[in-house]
């Protein structure tokens, strides 16, 4: 089986775009109760719209793309052994069909689409869409990573560090890391530049491979997460490698944390400050 053309893609980005319209939108801030429930945790959460995006993209997907395996965030929520077969796929999408669920249930405008094609465990695709924007950026492997929206040319994405004097600036989720390690992250980040999280990884990602920060350091690694970020991140010219330093691709699911990062010396840097070995 070959990879999918580009034309594929421009299909894909084509569904999440008129999906995100017409299940996502029309619910933003106006959610009832009775649409949102928990799920492992109190702030795990996940919507109407979670579900219908996801049904939305997976029956689309099986109509173009029948041969590959479809795994959505909610469908292996519900069973977690769906995740097994990922690493064998001859063709794969992952999709998380809100991303920033926790965002997007309580109002708040900073949540998105996040999809990733793998071919037999590789990445080769990956989208971060911004509904309310109607703008994305995408990478292709081998093809670099580009920012795009409606009637104008795609942007190369090009990633570098910042100037010295702002320090080390990006996302550290540290509510996701075990409570007997946060105060060690935590006195480590004081040490960094501007350290926050937006908690919705499409948006760090975005920012990140369009150069706006400089790190992005993740604790659970869930693979409709990271996979298209790692892979937008690379392709723009930075690195994603786990704490330890070997590379991240997310098929087969590992422990963190992991960082991306605009070079690697920003990623040693990352892992020397925050101890994360």
């Amino acid at each position: 089986m070959t990879t999918p053309s580009p034309k594929i893609w421009d299909w894909l980005i084509d569904e999440v775009r008129a999906g995100a319209a017409e299940e996502i939108l029309p619910r933003f801030r106006r959610l009832s109760s009775d649409m949102v429930s928990a799920k492992s945790a109190p702030d795990d959460l996940v919507t109407e719209a979670d579900r219908q995006m996801e049904e939305r993209l997976r029956v689309a997907c099986a109509r173009l793309m029948p041969q590959a395996l479809f795994l959505g965030e909610e469908a292996v929520s519900a069973d977690r052994s769906l995740l097994e077969a990922l690493p064998q796929a001859e063709l794969a999408i992952v999709c998380d069909p809100v991303d920033g669920t926790w965002n997007f249930a309580n109002g708040l405008a900073v949540f998105g689409v996040i999809i990733a094609v793998l071919r037999r465990g590789e990445p080769v695709f990956g989208l971060l869409y911004d509904p309310l924007g109607d703008d994305w950026v995408m990478a292709e492997r081998g093809a670099g990573a580009f920012f795009a929206r409606p009637g104008s040319e795609p942007e190369r994405l090009s990633v570098e560090p910042g100037p010295a004097e702002q320090g080390v600036a990006g996302f550290v989720p540290l509510f996701l890391f075990p409570k007997q390690d946060r105060p060690r992250i935590a006195a480590g980040m004081a040490e960094l530049g501007r350290a926050t999280s937006l908690r919705c990884s499409c948006h760090e990602y975005r920012l990140l491979a369009q150069g706006r920060v400089d790190f992005n350091l993740s604790a659970s690694l869930q693979p409709w997460d990271h996979i298209a970020g790692a892979l937008a991140v690379e392709e723009a010219g930075g690195v994603a490698r786990l704490a330890d330093g070997s590379p991240y691709r997310g098929a087969h699911v590992p422990k963190g944390p992991l960082v991306a990062a605009v070079s690697s010396e920003v990623h040693a840097e990352v892992v020397q400050r925050l101890q994360l070995r």
